[in-house]
């Protein structure tokens, strides 16, 4: 990669960490986002708000002359941590992603509105999709921007928001904005193992949509969305191995087995060392996206996909570390570890698996693809 990569955190970025931890503690306790798993409503839209409108959250990346902060995806990444960490139900990925598409599609009016926190917005393709995959085919544009067709599990998909929805129509590939309630859109809402991060399919049946973009930069700013939402994932997946690895460690400082504090088993304090060591290495990749989608590098995709394949796996591992050490309370549905188990499990799937991404990373550095995973 050119040039080095700043991975410390500067001032600005701790207290932006401290002011989106606070606002969390304060409204997204585990209690509170078990019980909204069990309910009708598993997004909390009043927290999206809070962090959206009054923390000016959503339109952090935003120019300013568009009604946002104008700050980069450094900032972005930080926030990104904090929600991991809370496996915070708001469907702030879909947003993160949208705001990157339409500043290549350059829509300040959508833009403007989502930057206020005002209108949820999501992009209307499946989320295992990897940044780098074909244009996608799933819907049709007609003549006078009448869309038709059926996108399978789209994320963060809010019934008061938007989709921004790639469609091919005569003159080539295009971008289409569609508001979520509209004459001729039907969310089907699907089981997702993640409860915290729920999918839907969506069909369009001649459903009016307002192009945003067209063939000459359609494409373009569809896969700035999945390049800026691949690698701000890798924080989020950072966020959720940090809190593990956390919760295990207190919670093995004060279970006791045999007169003594589990966590002063030999075996276990390795096997803790081991996971410290993987979270901090995922720290280092994901903080390495960050900075490179901030300046824009040419190496963003190297450094995207090298997050996305590391961080992914480390997520999973500190998850599944957290409920085995945790041991029968683990297991329980009153605990939140496996919160953090299926959000990972999920994240791992989200904007390409572990092994695409290495096999994205092969084909740049023009060696033969990895080995199919088993």
């Amino acid at each position: 990669m050119t040039g080095s990569p700043d991975l410390l955190y500067s001032d600005v970025e701790d207290d932006l960490r401290a002011a989106v931890r606070d606002v969390l503690a304060d409204h997204c306790p585990p209690a509170a986002v078990l019980a909204r798993c069990e309910s009708a409503q598993p997004y909390d839209m009043a927290l999206y708000r809070r962090l959206a409108a009054d923390l000016g959250l959503a339109g952090l990346t935003v120019p300013e002359q568009a009604g946002g902060q104008g700050a980069s995806a450094r900032e972005l990444a930080v926030v990104m941590e904090e929600l991991g960490r809370a496996v915070a139900p708001v469907p702030f990925l879909g947003v993160a992603m949208a705001t990157a598409v339409l500043a290549v599609a350059d829509a300040p009016q959508t833009l403007k509105r989502i930057a206020a926190g005002e209108l949820p917005a999501a992009v209307a393709v499946p989320l295992t999709t990897t940044p780098g995959a074909a244009f996608p085919a799933a819907v049709r544009a007609g003549a006078d921007g009448a869309l038709t067709g059926r996108v399978t599990s789209v994320a963060d998909v809010s019934a008061d928001g938007v989709l921004l929805v790639p469609a091919t129509g005569p003159d080539g590939p295009g971008l289409f904005e569609v508001p979520v309630g509209a004459a001729g859109v039907r969310v089907e809402p699907v089981v997702s193992l993640d409860l915290t991060r729920p999918v839907a399919h969506v069909v369009f049946d001649g459903a009016a949509g307002r192009a945003v973009a067209g063939a000459g930069t359609a494409a373009r700013a569809l896969e700035a969305g999945l390049l800026a939402g691949a690698g701000l994932l890798a924080s989020e997946q950072l966020g959720v191995a940090e809190r593990c690895l956390e919760m295990t460690v207190a919670y093995l400082g004060e279970r006791r087995q045999f007169a003594r504090v589990v966590g002063s088993f030999q075996a276990v304090k390795h096997r803790l060392a081991d996971l410290w060591q993987e979270v901090v290495s995922a720290r280092a990749a994901a903080r390495a996206a960050a900075d490179a989608l901030a300046v824009s590098s040419p190496d963003a995709p190297v450094a995207v996909s090298v997050a996305q394949a590391y961080c992914s796996r480390v997520a999973v591992h500190a998850a599944e570390e957290c409920v085995q050490l945790h041991g029968g309370i683990g297991m329980t549905w009153e605990h939140p570890a496996h919160l953090y188990l299926k959000r990972a499990k999920a994240d791992e799937l989200a904007l390409g698996t572990p092994g695409r991404h290495r096999a994205l990373l092969a084909a740049a550095v023009r060696l033969p693809p990895p080995a199919p995973e088993s």
